[in-house]
């Protein structure tokens, strides 16, 4: 049953006092407490009751209503009769962790509610019991062990008419029964549940695209137990979770079909975990390299163990390959939220990583830190090949990100931020660690980009004015005011021009007549103007230093 159902029974006596939004949610069982936290006795779905015994002051309401949101409830009810009026403080914990609240007439029990909720859910329940149990079991002894999702999934459009898609949190499909969804549409519904994911909205989520409705749950790791997860912080598992798209309206679905769905999505959480422990060697590869290059180990000790990771990712590789190093980092403001510091973002940027690169699928990444490294190998290129920059194998970060910015900008709302840097490739034990740092610094340049989703690459790094950026901001202006404002200030009182003229005199390499020429002016009067900046100043713009100085003023101003 849903909760809107006992706003429609006068007999309950409940009156809605926040979450009209979230009516359509279902109704699975009641329960009745006072205790302070009784996350242990809460399964999901419940339609909580309380008499308010557990509150004794108003820093007691936003605690206790942010455990029922993390346990997964249906909504509170709280009885008027001890207190009167329902706290306020209570009515905003619940707006602020999007939990309906109902208020309980003084002169209904809370045993009426609770007979009437448990006779409707046990009446919905009886008439589709053994179908939904026959279900269960043909799903379990035909899923994912036996071929994948799509097995999983092919039972969804045979039993249930439903077509439906597995979609990784860029919109990748991953497995579907049905027709294949174009790019563009999977990318759309997983921006679509990233971003209801961070609202904390509960699934399943309804979106309407191109006249089509689909719902999407989502479909956590099945390592995480039920309360860790919910306890946990959503930022730390929005970028890696995958989601089941379909082409339904679940909003009016029974509970039984739900629980069927629920039961679909812990059966591809269990492939999605095998995928991952397959990937296991691999990252442990990616650990040890990485761990000999941070620690400085010798060249021949690092090209030992990349032998011994090469057959791994490329096998039948008659030749030692090229090697690039992509480093991804996720961060998140603290701005309005407690606890970014906090967050572990290692694993996610691995995993997220792993996802952006899954079409080399010959990847080895690990985590240090917050940051994720990538170890991607390619084939050998022979000294005598003809090709271009762009037309060369790798990796280019101005393609990398280009299908997947939007979906992942939804997943890191306003909060978060993905950058990540391009090495050039390397073919020996002695270029990986210069790989390494090239690439993490390729990384800070995009970081000083503005954007939620940004990369840079190697062939970016030629140019010092890039790092610029990198520069302290009150350095940055007590560097250019001492070289600029004297300039400014004069050029204000006397329209003399001097900051043009200083910009023309650098451009054209310190050339006194193509100078004068670009600006029009007599070789004397030059002189003059380059005198007055050299006086105001103190430099001297024959000399190397200085013109580099004013050169680099220029470009921070």
């Amino acid at each position: 049953m849903r909760l809107r159902a006992l706003l429609d029974t006068d007999a309950l006596g409940l009156r809605l006092l926040g979450g009209e939004d979230e009516l359509d949610r279902s109704v699975r069982g009641v329960m009745t407490t006072d205790l302070r936290d009784p996350s242990r006795y809460l399964s999901g779905g419940e339609l909580v009751l309380t008499g308010l015994a557990w509150r004794h002051t108003a820093e007691d309401s936003e605690p206790f209503v942010r455990i029922l949101s993390q346990a997964g409830v249906a909504g509170l009810a709280a009885g008027e009769a001890e207190q009167g009026d329902i706290p306020a403080d209570l009515v905003e914990a619940c707006v602020r962790n999007r939990l309906p609240l109902f208020a309980v007439n003084e002169d209904v029990a809370f045993a009426t509610i609770t007979e009437y909720v448990v006779r409707q859910v046990s009446g919905e329940r009886a008439g589709d019991l053994a179908a939904v149990v026959d279900r269960h079991r043909r799903l379990m002894t035909s899923g994912p062990a036996g071929g994948g999702p799509d097995v999983v999934l092919d039972l969804l459009t045979t039993d249930l008419d439903l077509h439906a898609w597995v979609l990784s949190p860029t919109g990748r499909q991953i497995a579907g029964a049905g027709a294949e969804l174009d790019a563009e549409t999977s990318a759309l519904l997983a921006g679509e549940h990233l971003a209801a994911t961070r609202t904390g909205r509960r699934g399943p989520h309804r979106v309407t695209l191109k006249g089509t409705t689909y719902s999407l749950f989502p479909i956590r790791n099945s390592g995480r137990g039920t309360a860790t997860a919910a306890a946990r912080d959503v930022r730390e598992t929005v970028l890696s979770d995958w989601l089941l798209a379909v082409e339904a309206d679940a909003s009016d679905w029974p509970a039984a079909r739900l629980d069927l769905l629920q039961g679909v999505t812990q059966l591809i959480a269990v492939e999605r975990d095998r995928r991952d422990a397959a990937r296991t060697v691999r990252r442990r590869l990616a650990q040890e390299v990485l761990e000999l290059v941070q620690t400085g180990a010798a060249p021949a000790e690092i090209a030992a163990r990349l032998r011994v990771a090469a057959p791994v990712l490329l096998p039948g590789l008659g030749s030692a390959p090229h090697w690039q190093v992509v480093v991804a980092k996720v961060e998140w403001s603290q701005d309005g939220q407690a606890g970014a510091a906090d967050l572990d973002s290692g694993p996610v940027a691995q995993s997220l990583l792993e996802e952006i690169l899954v079409e080399s699928d010959r990847i080895a990444v690990a985590h240090a830190g917050d940051e994720a490294i990538a170890l991607v190998p390619l084939p050998s290129v022979s000294p005598t090949d003809d090709e271009d920059l762009d037309a060369a194998p790798g990796l280019h970060a101005d393609v990398l990100l280009e299908s997947v910015r939007d979906p992942l900008s939804a997943g890191l709302a306003d909060d978060g931020r993905l950058t990540l840097g391009v090495s050039a490739s390397v073919h020996s034990a002695e270029g990986l660690r210069g790989a390494l740092e090239e690439a993490r610094h390729a990384r800070r340049v995009a970081a000083a980009r503005p954007g939620q989703v940004c990369a840079a690459g190697h062939h970016e790094l030629a140019s010092h004015v890039l790092l610029l950026p990198f520069v302290p901001d009150d350095v940055r202006r007590a560097f250019t005011a001492r070289l600029l404002d004297p300039l400014r200030d004069y050029d204000r009182r006397h329209r003399a021009e001097l900051i043009p003229t200083l910009e023309a005199f650098l451009d054209c390499d310190g050339s006194w007549t193509r100078c004068a020429t670009r600006l029009h002016l007599h070789v004397n009067t030059l002189r003059y103007r380059v005198g007055r900046i050299e006086q105001l100043t103190g430099r001297d713009l024959s000399r190397l230093e200085d013109k580099l100085d004013f050169f680099l003023a220029l470009r921070m101003s």
